[in-house]
């Protein structure tokens, strides 16, 4: 599905467009046991309401507005560094730490085990081509996390503190809890990671654009890359009965395919949608997902995306990426740049 219509009214029609087999389409984790996996992602009601209920008190919006001067000061620090270079990988370098710092600093990560967690982390996320195999190394990460994060369990259930995993430990198992820590490692980290990605390379290819960004325009900067191109282009879902479509039958147990990044572009809702513009109206883009199934970090990721690129532009008056040496990343359903070049003119 790629119209916006269809693929809004199927997000939000979880009787028929069922997530019980996960949202995406690599086979594993697409199955009856993606939830092993995905945890609550891959649920329907009533299990994804009870599940995703425990999980959304670590993303009230008081927890999520209090994170701001922590997530300030991260981007700081990480961006001092960059910038003492003149010329580094912005995703390396930047928009890939600082989102697995806040993610960390959510579940109760100590920051003596930050570097180390986010090295397992790029490992155990990273594919090797385009067919999506799991590096050796990758598994070994996958692995040497799931240690960890079970030390980190129980280290809360001994001393609970002000962190996720001590909010969870409360009423979950571990083997609850490990997966939704999986999810938000990746749903939580490499999402927000591409789009500050996105944002700087959209930018950089439309000066005028570019302008208007820098010159205090960084929610609509913000908005338009979701848009323009979203982390996570799309959801799969699974078909619970034969339904007709277009005139062609359709059969229960049909795997579903819904192209956010297309219905982001249909022309029936956004003027002219493959211009880049940050005066245009995204008001409804769907790259969050929508019904039961809407991201809860939704507004954290906003939150850290104003955040870096608020600090960006108060450090950076200009900067040019090498587009040669910019690589795309291969993960599922996610779009995003591996390494981006750049070089900057420091204010």
């Amino acid at each position: 599905m790629s119209r916006h219509a269809d693929v809004s009214a199927a997000l939000s029609d979880h009787a028929l467009y069922s997530s019980s087999h996960g949202p995406l389409l690599d086979r594993p984790p697409w199955g009856p046991d993606a939830s092993a996996a995905l945890s609550f992602v891959a649920m329907d009601p009533p299990r994804h309401t009870a599940l995703r209920s425990q999980v959304s008190r670590g993303f009230t919006a008081r927890r999520v507005a209090g994170l701001e001067p922590r997530i300030r000061e991260i981007a700081r620090r990480h961006l001092d560094e960059a910038l003492q270079r003149g010329a580094f990988d912005f995703i390396e370098d930047f928009a890939v730490r600082l989102p697995l710092d806040v993610v960390s600093e959510l579940v109760g990560v100590p920051e003596t085990d930050r570097d180390e967690v986010r090295r397992l982390a790029a490992l155990s996320l990273h594919r090797e081509d385009q067919n999506q195999e799991v590096t050796p190394e990758g598994a070994q990460a996958g692995a040497d996390l799931l240690a960890y994060y079970g030390g980190l369990i129980a280290a809360r259930r001994a001393r609970p503190a002000d962190d996720l995993v001590s909010v969870l430990a409360e009423e979950l198992r571990d083997e609850e809890i490990v997966p939704i820590l999986f999810v938000l490692l990746a749903a939580g980290s490499e999402t927000t990671t591409n789009l500050l990605g996105h944002a700087w390379y959209w930018a950089w290819r439309h000066p005028e654009q570019r302008e208007a960004a820098f010159g205090g325009e960084i929610p609509a900067w913000i908005e338009e890359t979701l848009r323009y191109d979203p982390p996570a282009i799309g959801a799969a879902r699974l078909l619970t009965r034969d339904t007709d479509l277009y005139g062609r039958r359709v059969p229960a147990g049909s795997r579903m395919w819904l192209i956010i990044g297309a219905a982001n572009r249909d022309p029936r809702v956004f003027a002219d949608p493959d211009r880049y513009d940050l005066r245009r109206d995204t008001t409804a883009l769907l790259s969050f997902s929508a019904g039961r199934h809407f991201c809860m970090g939704a507004a954290l990721g906003r939150l850290e995306a104003r955040i870096a690129l608020e600090e960006l532009v108060a450090a950076v008056s200009g900067y040019e990426i090498d587009p040669a040496e910019a690589r795309r990343s291969h993960m599922g359903n996610v779009r995003g740049f591996a390494t981006l070049p750049t070089e900057v003119t420091p204010r």
